[in-house]
């Protein structure tokens, strides 16, 4: 297992510089997710472990040695892109082969290996089909198979279920963890979906205009975000923010009551709106003139138009 460290790393264009001074490890057998909103650099810094993009100052570690200068097909990374990648002449079975193929290993060796990985991923019936005849989540399986196939050091994923609809992402979340597990190879997975991030890392490093903003459990990060960026876009709902004293209050709106609570924070909230999503409500309305939202497991009596106080335990505050 590898140790991926970046040491104040940073990229520029010119006078572009979309990535600043960014520093963090990650650990063997980690599965590692980078996420923030598009252009906030979480994929140059993947590119930069393949070796796909350069360096402008820092140092790209892998267990300690520099990988700066070290070409891509000497890094030994497998990756797997959003588009898939696959080779629309080849079969299943022969994109699968391909990087075996390309570094002429024997053609039992070859074959063995792809038996196993067709069988690891479910595509044992499909190794005859070419890409145009398979699902979205078969064609990612095999991009994926093709990653995993001559055993890397490392996983990188860009992106790899954006193309696919709701129910298949959250099914291919599922695998892609699973797989990882059972692999136990460290991955790096690059998302800007940040239930994608919570879901499936072990840790994950924030983002925003090429900066660094927080790095943690998610968990960790959900309960203490670090920022008002942080704190806004994790979680969905995202916390609330409200001038509060002076400062800014923020609560998760699963941690808001509308019973008293000693040493509680009071907000009077103007109920603009009230949502029904199956399993809860999502009771919307404004507080110091900012928007405000509460879950509950029951409408109570919650009528839209009514002011009504609403309070946060101080264990469940967040102050910025």
């Amino acid at each position: 297992m590898t140790r991926i460290t970046f040491d104040r790393v940073s990229k520029s264009y010119g006078s572009v510089r979309p990535l600043h001074e960014v520093s963090l490890t990650i650990e063997p057998g980690e599965f590692f997710v980078l996420v923030g909103p598009s252009g906030c650099g979480k994929s140059t810094l993947l590119r930069m472990i393949a070796g796909l993009e350069t360096v402008t100052s820092g140092s790209v570690l892998f267990d300690g040695e520099v990988m700066n200068d070290v070409e891509p097909r000497l890094r030994d990374v497998g990756m797997v892109f959003q588009n898939y990648a696959l080779y629309p002449h080849l079969t299943v079975a022969e994109n699968l082969a391909f990087p075996l193929a390309i570094r002429k290993e024997e053609k039992s060796v070859i074959a063995q290996r792809v038996n196993e990985v067709a069988t690891l991923l479910g595509l044992e019936t499909m190794l005859h089909r070419r890409p145009k005849q398979l699902s979205g989540g078969q064609r990612q399986r095999v991009a994926v198979g093709r990653a995993i196939i001559r055993k890397p050091r490392v996983f990188l994923f860009d992106e790899p279920l954006s193309n696919l609809d709701a129910q298949l992402r959250a099914h291919m979340r599922t695998e892609i963890r699973a797989l990882q597990r059972a692999l136990n190879v460290t991955t790096v997975y690059v998302t800007h979906d940040q239930v994608e991030a919570m879901t499936m890392s072990d840790r994950m490093a924030i983002l925003h205009d090429g900066v660094l903003q927080q790095v943690g459990t998610p968990a960790e990060i959900y309960d203490n975000p670090a920022t008002t960026f942080v704190a806004s876009f994790t979680g969905s709902p995202s916390m609330n923010l409200i001038p509060y004293n002076g400062g800014t209050l923020g609560v998760r709106p699963e941690r808001i009551e509308t019973t008293a609570s000693t040493g509680a924070y009071t907000l009077n909230v103007l109920i603009t709106a009230i949502e029904f999503i199956g399993h809860e409500w999502l009771i919307h309305g404004t507080a110091n003139e900012t928007p405000v939202i509460m879950r509950s497991h029951e409408r109570g009596a919650h009528l839209v138009g009514d002011t009504t106080a609403w309070y946060v335990r101080e264990e469940s505050a967040r102050w910025f």
